[in-house]
């Protein structure tokens, strides 16, 4: 990594931590097919991804002409936190890259504080990044304004000039770099090639897009082998 090494890794949850985005689409797009509602997986991915779910919820309506009710967010949840605890994995790779980062970790995720935690719970994560979870909800405009990464930090007591986010939406990238911060694109989740992560993170121009989690410490200190790829 060039210039100085990062004092703290802020870590996005879904799709970077936890290899959750294909469960949480599946069930999204049932939930507003059962309730008479038309929306792809292309259209989720290409609109919400790292996205809050009131973000969410807003294009919904505003694209889709689609009211999502509080009963649809109860069915939502209930929906997917039954799918999380039967399917739900860690991201390969990140146990290792935890282990060996060299300096601090936190999460700031879209996802509300609840669902953070149980996803890293359910992963094995949690004992690694506990108490350092950080929502959209804890502040007033979530990705892609910078926000969310600027509370994380403040709350570390890091610089953002000094913070490295890991992150694999553009919605997170934009934050990331608006908040003064270093940002990797990761592409490495399953969701990689229906949401098009390449060629939409390419876009984003994060200053290095890589696919093996595990190569991430060695990134860091910038002896990662050459398969991950720094932003042309």
């Amino acid at each position: 990594m060039s210039g100085h090494a990062p004092e703290l890794v802020i870590f996005d949850c879904d799709g970077v931590l936890v290899d959750s985005e294909p469960i949480s689409v599946a069930v999204l797009r049932e939930v507003v097919t059962e309730a008479g509602g038309t929306i792809s997986e292309e259209q989720i991915f290409s609109q919400m991804l790292g996205r809050s779910m009131a973000s969410a919820i807003a294009i919904l309506d505003e694209k889709y002409g689609f009211a999502f009710t509080e009963r649809h967010s109860e069915a939502l949840r209930a929906r997917l936190y039954e799918r999380f605890h039967a399917e739900l994995k860690s991201v390969e790779g990140i146990e290792q890259a935890l282990k060996q980062l060299p300096c601090s970790a936190c999460v700031a995720s879209s996802s509300s504080l609840e669902r953070i935690t149980l996803s890293l719970e359910i992963a094995g994560l949690l004992p690694f990044l506990a108490p350092h979870l950080y929502s959209a909800q804890m502040v007033k405009n979530g990705k892609p304004a910078p926000d969310l990464f600027l509370h994380a930090a403040q709350a570390m007591g890091v610089e953002p000039a000094r913070c490295l986010v890991v992150e694999d939406s553009p919605a997170g990238v934009q934050a990331a770099k608006a908040a003064g911060m270093r940002v990797f694109g990761f592409t490495g989740g399953s969701h990689a090639a229906p949401a098009r992560l390449e060629a939409t993170l390419h876009q984003a121009a994060p200053d290095l897009i890589f696919s093996h989690m595990a190569d991430l410490p060695a990134l860091i200190e910038d002896k990662a082998p050459r398969r991950a790829r720094a932003h042309a």
